[in-house]
This record gives C-alpha cells, structure tokens and sequence, in this order.
C-alpha cells in the first residue's frame, strides 16, 4: 500500500488520473457490497 501510494504521487499524471480511478470505482463497489451485506 505504502509503495503503491509513492508510486502514484510520483506517477501523478494520466496514469495517477487513472489509477485514482480504478481506487474509486473498487470503494465504491466495496460500498455497494457492505450495504448489501447489512441490508
């Protein structure tokens, strides 16, 4: 975890753009799932 942060700090460009978005979209999926599971 630890490198792959420093690795997209340092990549902070259209691949960090992409990789923030790849984050996003795995949270929000794991979101979806916790709901499900208390729901």
């Amino acid at each position: 975890m630890i490198l792959w942060a420093l690795g997209l700090v340092s990549s902070y460009s259209m691949g960090g753009l992409i990789h923030i978005l790849l984050v996003v979209a795995i949270v929000m999926i794991l979101v979806r799932v916790i709901q499900g599971r208390r729901i």
